[in-house]
């Protein structure tokens, strides 16, 4: 049997694993995928074409660019979902209008924020082969963050475990929200 046949159909069947540039979206969204028997996606797929001429230009996006980068990514939701199907997004969603867009208002559609200190987060990908972010743009990324709220019933994970701890912990707190 599948992991996904054991999951009732209350708990949620898409997932939005949330948070800085650095938090662990990929890695955590991916293996957490894999447990699950879910599909995942990474919500950078989704940029239409003018947006990405507009970051290789190296200029910044406005909210007004994301709005249909961030309707792409509920689209897909609402299509795997009718059709039956579960899936995971790895999406940095770091403003609540963001995963407002995400959410909308659906039930089966949870937030999972990957919760760290810049300081944890920062030493994390200054370790990293082949990649830099400047440290402006990390504190960048932490002066957007709006966590979340109660009121969007977020999946909360500490960083600071190994990916495997920090997708039990994820997967430990499904159960509970059976019911909600």
């Amino acid at each position: 049997m599948s992991p996904e046949a054991v999951l009732p159909r209350s708990t949620p069947h898409a997932l939005i694993v949330m948070g800085v540039s650095g938090s662990g979206k990929s890695t955590v969204g991916q293996a957490l995928a894999a447990r699950l028997g879910w599909r995942y996606e990474d919500a950078d797929a989704y940029h239409p074409a003018s947006n990405v001429a507009k970051m290789s230009a190296g200029q910044p996006l406005t909210d007004d660019d994301r709005r249909p980068w961030l309707q792409a990514i509920a689209a897909e939701i609402d299509r795997v979902i009718t059709g039956g199907g579960s899936i995971v997004f790895g999406c940095s969603a770091l403003k609540r209008a963001y995963r407002d867009i995400l959410v909308h208002g659906r039930d089966d559609v949870r937030i999972v924020f990957l919760d760290g200190s810049r300081e944890l987060i920062g030493a994390r990908m200054a370790a990293r082969k082949n990649h830099f972010m400047p440290a402006g743009l990390l504190d960048s990324q932490f002066a957007t963050l709006q966590r979340p709220g109660p009121d969007e019933r977020p999946i909360v994970a500490s960083i600071d475990a190994p990916v495997e701890a920090i997708v039990d912990d994820i997967v430990g707190q499904l159960p509970n929200l059976v019911g909600e």
